[in-house]
């Protein structure tokens, strides 16, 4: 394979629906580039993309897979991205290294969740988008509805660029605008003839506000426009690179990508259209502000946007070349954590199939393996400018929570490993370890995420892990003074144990007043791990609890605070006032005061109140507007309460406070009622107090799980 310049490159990621049929497109690119031979099929389970065994086995794809094509004296690289809204990761990461967005749509579904998200991306990242209109030889294609549905959701500035002649059963044709030419595939082949007289009229009022509309990016081309009245073909294609590149337009292709019509014509449309890495205006800076200019002269950038593991070649790291270029055993420092690393072989993806080159230019996505620890988001840079970091993608914070325990306690480290694995590989997983709920939590998109997951584990780790749902962070409190003690007492021969040990407590909040009735001596304040705070005052007078043994009652406290007395919660808030006490001159130890402390305090707590708090999250709900009712309902069941809406097109934001326990699974509902459509964002407000109902039945069932624990 020839050495591409980076004017030479063109960059585009595949997005769209989930069967709109991106891997199909990426199939005939790849065809049409003279990567393959022969085209595969996503029933025959032989596409160069869904190349991995769970996507044989399902059918559609869930890695970003790339492909490349080498077309009309150009590269094209092609990440084709999963189109369920669960993998969103694959989406964003896609986004931040292309120049362009190929967006696929289903002539027969319209506009589709998949399109949705893409365009919520494409918005965010500000990356020019191109719609392709594919599917159009099925029988029930509809163009006309699936261009209208664009403009109505996305805007004027959606314009179509070709429209076919004969859609569904027996398509074969379909009129440029760009070219003014009918263009009729028959196999592989492309026949070029002049607009038919029944076109004519239709096709020349579109080509005229095409040309208008275009001419306006550029204020050289409008003036042209207006002396002329028209533009020559390559000043259209100027100007709608122009365009294009601006986001000031967003074209409207024609495909049947499974009998490989229109294809070609719009990888020739990419070549001519979408900038060259080198040419993109708003192009990256490093962290640190410095502008990276995709010149192959500069000290080489690279950035890992995906690692992934290969069961043969072992772990794949693709990376951008931001600036300068790479080569085989060449010597690289990671800038992230500063280590050296050596680039081995550098591989030319088309899905499974990887051809090596000897050296890449600016611009170019490649593919390199064995190195000893680069991860996603890591930047790879020469000693000259090992300070260099191109900036960090920011994924999708995971929705939907579960915990997990291998079935077999046997298994525990090697689901550990697994797991991270995971989590390294698709930065919208997180694993946390949480010492308070003392539950393993796995983070994730949705159910269809999940279910990946658990096929992973189950099919190439071999392992079986039982998930469940994961235990609420409630904390509890006191709303009241109250006054407990607890002798310790303990004799088995030689010295025994003995402490005893009166406390006051109390409920704490901010600018409080001393309302003890005993004098204090001395206060301590502590502020806990987990919110709130602990005030330790010493009230003893007259010596009946000597000082030494007061850091073991506060131990004995804090260990009662950390497994709350009324459901094994954090404690917070509380004020404890130690006022009297007994010592034995031999038995009493700081074991004996740290029990009695202890007990003591769970005996005051009860009596005081208590309250179990729970926390409340900041809810931001973006559905379609038509939804907007049964979503509504729904949040009020859920103990919400709805702050707000905003409406924005399509679309309304309602805005809310909901506990958390009432949020577990809220993704699958949501998507239920909104048909997949809707999205959500959580974040945590408050802690508040639960209702009375809710905490007798929490309590309850923390007395029944103690009952069954005994």
């Amino acid at each position: 394979m020839k050495i591409y310049q980076t004017s030479d490159i063109r960059n585009i990621a595949l997005v769209g629906g989930a069967k709109s049929g991106k891997t199909t497109m990426a199939e005939a690119i790849a065809f049409n580039g003279g990567v393959i031979n022969r085209r595969g099929s996503v029933d025959d389970k032989n596409t160069l993309s869904d190349y991995r065994d769970i996507e044989i086995d399902r059918k559609n794809s869930v890695s970003t897979s790339l492909v490349y094509a080498e077309f009309g004296g150009k590269k094209i690289n092609v990440l084709d991205v999963p189109g369920f809204a669960d993998f969103q990761g694959e989406l964003v990461a896609a986004f931040n290294v292309v120049e362009a967005a190929v967006v696929v749509v289903n002539a027969q579904a319209g506009i589709e969740v998949g399109t949705e998200i893409a365009w919520r991306y494409g918005n965010k990242l500000n990356t020019p988008m191109i719609f392709t209109v594919n599917h159009l030889d099925a029988e029930k294609a509809n163009f006309d509805e699936a261009v209208a549905q664009l403009k109505e959701y996305f805007g004027n500035k959606v314009t179509v660029l070709q429209f076919p002649c004969n859609q569904g059963l027996g398509f074969n044709s379909v009129i440029d605008i760009v070219l003014n030419k009918q263009l009729t595939f028959k196999g592989d082949k492309v026949e070029m003839n002049d607009i038919p007289a029944e076109y004519a009229d239709k096709a020349e009022e579109m080509r005229m506000a095409l040309v208008e509309e275009a001419a306006a990016a550029d204020d050289a081309l409008m003036e042209k426009f207006f002396e002329d009245g028209d533009l020559s073909h390559e000043d259209l294609t100027k100007a709608l690179k122009l365009a294009l590149m601006k986001r000031d337009l967003f074209p409207v292709m024609c495909t049947a990508a499974k009998e490989n019509m229109g294809v070609a014509r719009l990888m020739e449309f990419v070549n001519d259209n979408v900038a060259a890495p080198c040419d993109t205006p708003a192009f990256k800076k490093t962290v640190a502000g410095k502008e990276m200019k995709c010149d192959s002269a500069n000290p080489a950038i690279a950035f890992a946007w995906k690692v992934a593991k290969d069961q043969h070649l072992g772990e794949l790291c693709h990376l951008k070349v931001y600036d300068g270029e790479l080569t085989s055993a060449m010597d690289v420092i990671n800038s992230v954590n500063q280590g050296k690393e050596r680039i081995g072989q550098l591989l030319v993806c088309a899905g499974k199939n990887r051809q090596q080159v000897e050296k890449v230019c600016a611009g170019d996505i490649i593919t390199t393996i064995k190195l000893k620890d680069v991860k996603t988001n890591h930047t790879l840079t020469t000693p000259k400018n090992s300070d260099d970091q191109v900036p960090a993608i920011e994924f999708p914070v995971p929705i939907h929570t579960v915990a997990y325990k291998a079935a077999n306690s046997n298994d525990d480290e090697k689901v550990g490993v697994a797991m991270n694995e995971l989590a390294a590989a698709d930065k919208s997983i997180t694993v946390e370890n949480s010492r308070e709920l003392r539950q393993t939590i796995l983070g994730c998109q949705g159910e269809l995420h999940l279910n990946t997951i658990k096929w992973y584990l189950q099919n190439v780790y071999k392992l079986e892990v039982n998930f469940f749902d994961p235990k609420v962070p409630y904390r509890e409190t006191i709303t009241k003074q109250a006054e407990a003690m607890y002798r310790h007492k303990k004799q088995s021969g030689g010295s025994g144990q003995f402490g005893e040990v009166h406390m006051l407590v109390e409920p704490y909040f901010d600018g409080m007043p001393n309302q003890t009735k005993y004098p204090i001596r001395d206060t301590q304040t502590y502020e806990m791990d987990w919110g709130g705070k602990l005030i330790f005052n010493n009230c003893i007078v007259g010596g009946s609890i000597d000082a030494r043994f007061m850091p073991a009652i506060l131990k004995g406290i804090m260990e009662k605070m950390e497994q709350g007395p009324l459901t094994g919660s954090y404690a917070r808030d509380i004020v404890v006032n130690i006022f009297d006490g007994k010592m034995h001159p031999v038995d009493s130890n700081e074991t004996a005061f740290k029990i009695a402390g202890r007990t003591a305090f769970r005996e005051a707590f009860r009596t005081a109140n208590p309250k179990i708090m729970e926390p409340i999250y900041d809810v931001a709900v973006t559905v379609p507007t038509d939804a907007m009712g049964g979503v509504m309902t729904d949040l009020q069941g859920r103990r919400a309460i709805v702050m707000g809406m905003d409406a924005e097109g399509q679309y309304t934001t309602l805005r809310a406070k909901a506990p958390l326990a009432e949020m577990n699974r809220y993704c699958t509902a949501l998507s239920s009622l909104t048909s997949g459509r809707g999205t959500f964002s959580m974040t945590y407000a408050e802690y508040q107090q639960v209702p009375t109902d809710v905490q007798q039945a929490l309590l309850k069932a923390y007395e029944e799980q103690a009952a069954e624990e005994e």
